[in-house]
C-alpha cells in the first residue's frame, strides 16, 4: 500500500493535489498490477512445466499448450488501464480502448455481479465500466470525474447517477479520514 504523505501549512488543505488544468491522470497501481499478473503467469508456467518435466511426460506439444495457459491467464489478470482528462475518461483493455465524455455524462450506475463496477455513460451512448478502487486508490483520477460530474448536474444533463456518485465520494472521504488518522495516530 502507497501512502501519499504531504506537509500543511496552516490555511492549506491536506491530502493529495488535484490535477492541473490540461493534464492527464492516469491509475497508478496499473504497472505493478500488470507485473503482478505477469509473475503469476511465469510462476504457473513454471509449475507446469516442473511438474511435466518430473513425470517424465514433456514434449513440445504441452510445452505450447502451457505456455497458453499461462498467456490467457495474464490476459485474464490483467486490468484495464484508466486515464482521465479535461472533459474524458478512457478505459484501455487488451482488444480495445473505450473512452467515455465526463463532461456530457447522463448515466452512472452501479453494474450488477459478482464484481462491482461503475457503469459511465455519456450523451452520445458511449459507455465505460471502471472499478470504483481505482478511484479510490487515485484521487487524481477521482478528482477528474467527480469535476465534470458536478458540472453535468448543474447542467441538468446527468439525469441518473448522482446517488452513485455520492456513494463513491463518501467511500473515498471515509478511507482518505482514515488515512490521516493513522498517519497522525489518532485512530
Amino acid at each position: 500500500m502507497r501512502r501519499h504523505i504531504t506537509r500543511s501549512t496552516p490555511g492549506h488543505r491536506i491530502g493529495p493535489c488535484p490535477p492541473l488544468p490540461g493534464t492527464t491522470a492516469h491509475d497508478q497501481g496499473w504497472t505493478a498490477d500488470l507485473r503482478f499478473a505477469i509473475h503469476c503467469s511465469v510462476a504457473l508456467l513454471g509449475l507446469l512445466l516442473a511438474v511435466d518435466t518430473a513425470a517424465g511426460r514433456l514434449g513440445w506439444p504441452r510445452v505450447l499448450l502451457w505456455t497458453g495457459l499461462a498467456a490467457l491467464l495474464c490476459a485474464v489478470l490483467v486490468p484495464p488501464r484508466v486515464r482521465a482528462g479535461a472533459g474524458w475518461l478512457s478505459s484501455r483493455g487488451l482488444l480495445r480502448e473505450r473512452t467515455v465524455r465526463t463532461d456530457r455524462l447522463v448515466s452512472v450506475r452501479w453494474s450488477d455481479g459478482v464484481a462491482q463496477r461503475m457503469v459511465l455513460l455519456d450523451a452520445d451512448g458511449r459507455r465505460v465500466e471502471v472499478d470504483p478502487a481505482v478511484f479510490l486508490a487515485n484521487p487524481a483520477l477521482w478528482h477528474r470525474l467527480n469535476e465534470d460530474a458536478r458540472g453535468c448536474v448543474e447542467r441538468g444533463t446527468l439525469r441518473c447517477g448522482v446517488t452513485a456518485l455520492r456513494q463513491l465520494a463518501d467511500r473515498i472521504d471515509r478511507r482518505h479520514a482514515r488515512t490521516v488518522f493513522t498517519i497522525s495516530g489518532l485512530e
